[in-house]
């Protein structure tokens, strides 16, 4: 870093002519003047935007964050992930794999993962799909020498790919529909003085809910979340074409269903999520069944929805969580808490969903 001291003293700052050189605008600000400007924006947009923004800016995880995810809570869930993967490639017939993380955090999981895989004999190239700089700096204190990608077109094409996506579909962007006494509306996010609300806006035909949601009453809000469905198409058509599989943990449900999930959350606690964009985590329940059929439909066989307490269990999570007792005694208390926290506490609500290439075997954990 160059010494600040080496430069000699700026010289007053003049104002600028015409606006220029101000500072920048914040999100709200900028989203207030598009609103202004043309209109009330889709939820998706004003999600995209507000998630964009917070995700560049900061490190959202840990007592210190506003949110911890499974990783973060013990070792035993990246470790389990990883032997998830090793094991399904050794079925496999050990191919040359890229393993792919989406969404990696700190790069927790993938630390853990990585150094379960390598006591297998899995040792792939470790590719992160992550643009968020923050991100990426912390990743690299935890994982040697990743690959990088801010969007998975770049992901290797002449491979197998081993595909990790925990807690990355719910921050995705949704459309949210909602049925009031004239029928359905696309939900839209307005603006009254850099105060954001949702509101109704045009009507849309019948025809694009599922028919059995129709005839709900009003207020029922319907969500969907083309992004994820376009994202889990392209990789399942990857998948499909090079072979591999894709494992997703996620909070959520079997949709189509009725249900506003649109939720914030800031140190820890819910907030308004239509309060203070790219201030805090925006996130949304993820549609399961939705996210299978568009695997299905590009080409790769779907296995579950599991709970995630389930599928741990079936992993191995009580002889790891003994075997790490065993090692560090004065530990086994908070060991246990964890184990109860990753299968309990959050066992149903979380879920999983694995994809495979026709050709590939059964993963672990899916009956």
């Amino acid at each position: 870093m160059t010494d600040p001291d080496s430069f000699p003293a700026a010289p007053p700052p003049t104002p600028p002519a015409s606006g220029r050189g101000a500072a920048e605008p914040s999100l709200p600000e900028r989203l207030s003047r598009a609103i202004t400007l043309t209109g009330p924006i889709s939820i998706a947009h004003y999600m995209a935007a507000a998630n964009g923004q917070y995700y560049a800016t900061r490190d959202p995880l840990g007592a210190g964050g506003d949110f911890t995810t499974s990783p973060e809570i013990s070792q035993m869930f990246g470790e389990l992930i990883g032997l998830w993967c090793a094991d399904l490639w050794d079925r496999a017939g050990r191919p040359d794999v890229a393993w792919v993380e989406l969404g990696p955090g700190r790069g927790t999981l993938a630390a853990d993962a990585i150094r379960a895989m390598a006591r297998a004999g899995l040792t792939p190239p470790v590719h992160l799909v992550e643009n968020s700089p923050t991100l990426r700096a912390a990743q690299a204190e935890r994982v040697a020498a990743p690959h990088w990608h801010d969007a998975i077109d770049t992901l290797p094409t002449d491979r197998p790919l081993i595909v990790i996506a925990n807690e990355f579909f719910d921050a995705l962007p949704i459309r949210q529909l909602v049925r009031t006494g004239s029928g359905w509306h696309e939900r839209l996010v307005a603006c009254q003085d850099t105060l954001f609300l949702p509101v109704a806006g045009k009507p849309v035909p019948d025809t694009v809910l599922p028919e059995a949601l129709r005839d709900a009453p009003p207020g029922s809000i319907v969500e969907t979340s083309p992004a994820s469905v376009g994202l889990m198409r392209d990789l399942a058509a990857r998948i499909a074409e090079q072979g591999g599989a894709m494992l997703v943990i996620d909070y959520g449900y079997e949709g189509p269903a009725i249900g506003d999930t649109l939720q914030a959350m800031r140190a820890h606690a819910f907030v308004n999520p239509f309060e203070a964009p790219g201030e805090h985590d925006l996130t949304a329940h993820v549609d399961f069944a939705t996210l299978l059929a568009a695997a299905i439909t590009a080409g790769t066989r779907g296995h579950g929805p599991a709970d995630q307490g389930a599928l741990l269990e079936r992993l191995g999570i009580a002889a790891r969580a003994a075997a790490l007792a065993k090692a560090a005694p004065d530990r086994a208390a908070a060991i246990a808490a964890d184990r109860t926290r990753l299968v309990e506490t959050m066992g149903t609500l979380f879920k999983a969903i694995a994809i495979t290439a026709p050709d590939w075997p059964l993963p672990e954990g899916f009956a």
